[in-house]
């Protein structure tokens, strides 16, 4: 039978990329697009049906950052498909970032360059602010909205007969240090996208321990350092020119520089072509590029507590309960 693959944030970066090399892999994969803007998609789409006239593709309008429209996608998915084989959380933002440009600036010359540029430890930091749900964008965005998708496409993804596999997509930028259980929205602090790819890896390991005995499984990618409009728009123009042949020079040295989203998204197609019950529910599968431009995958065990993940889990689950309550009610 041919495989169901859904994609959110499907219309530029990493998601577009991922789209066409999905279909290079298997043209007759039925792919649907699941994006914010309808236009964009339409667009992305017939660029897709260019290079492959077959192809089944189709579109659902998704914004993440707003659970009125993951319900409404959520039920337009469920009539239109009788089950889902693969499901790409792709989608999320990073806005009104900032950059500590004495940190760059000195850790360019310091014996921390690489491991600076790699994860923009104690580079970047994000004002956030407050979604018509009442919950912080980048959480929601990031993290909720998808884990909502999930929980509304249960009948969809849970099949004992073939299993299903969801693939976050994280980042090398993902710290412990930025998450707390206690605020895992991250309403007080200034690293919110970091909180919430933390959020999705504790996310990730505990959806195994509840759905993998129901056929559903989770793993979580890395793509890399990639130039996407995302990462294009931390600095201005004139500084991403000046700091291109240093990357290009670092790339040499560090394999996560993947730099191209098409590179970027290596990790997810490998993911592709495994059996989800041989995966391992605590690794990273991290795209990676030799300095001769050779994609590979490598696996890296998070940094991510069971036990920590399971409480993070219920919290998701109460959260969940109280916003659905809320949004039937109004």
């Amino acid at each position: 039978m041919q495989p169901v693959v859904l994609v959110t944030g499907a219309t530029s970066g990493i998601g577009s990329a991922l789209c066409k090399r999905l279909l290079r892999e298997d043209a007759g994969v039925r792919l649907c697009l699941a994006c914010r803007s309808m236009q964009k998609a339409a667009a992305t789409k017939a660029v897709l049906l260019a290079a492959h006239p077959a192809a089944q593709v189709t579109l659902v309008r998704l914004d993440v950052s707003s659970l009125e429209s993951v319900l409404r996608a959520a039920s337009e998915i469920q009539r239109r498909f009788q089950r889902l084989d693969y499901l790409f959380l792709n989608a999320g933002i990073m806005p009104n970032t900032h950059v500590n440009f004495k940190a760059l600036i000195s850790g360019l010359f310091s014996g921390k360059a690489v491991h600076m540029l790699s994860t923009a430890e104690g580079l970047i930091t994000q004002e956030d602010f407050i979604t018509a749900d009442g919950l912080q964008a980048v959480f929601e965005t990031n993290l909720f909205g998808h884990f909502i998708l999930i929980r509304q496409l249960e009948p969809l993804l849970c099949c004992l007969e073939k299993s299903s596999l969801l693939i976050w997509t994280s980042s090398s930028n993902a710290r412990k240090s930025a998450f707390s259980l206690m605020d895992y929205q991250h309403s007080k602090g200034k690293e919110s996208y970091s909180s919430s790819k933390y959020a999705t890896d504790l996310a990730s390991v505990a959806l195994n321990k509840h759905f993998n005995k129901q056929g559903l499984y989770s793993s979580v990618v890395c793509p890399g350092l990639v130039m996407t409009n995302l990462t294009y728009g931390i600095l201005p123009s004139f500084f991403w020119k000046l700091l291109m042949p240093i990357l290009w020079i670092i790339r040499f040295f560090t394999k996560t520089y993947t730099l191209t989203p098409y590179n970027g998204a290596e990790a997810q197609v490998w993911l592709l072509k495994q059996k989800p019950e041989s995966l391992d529910a605590l690794m990273k599968y991290h795209s990676c590029t030799s300095p001769m431009g050779k994609n590979y995958v490598e696996s890296q065990k998070m940094d991510v507590e069971e036990e920590t993940a399971e409480i993070f889990y219920q919290k998701l689950l109460e959260l969940e309960k109280h916003v659905l309550a809320r949004l039937n009610a109004s």
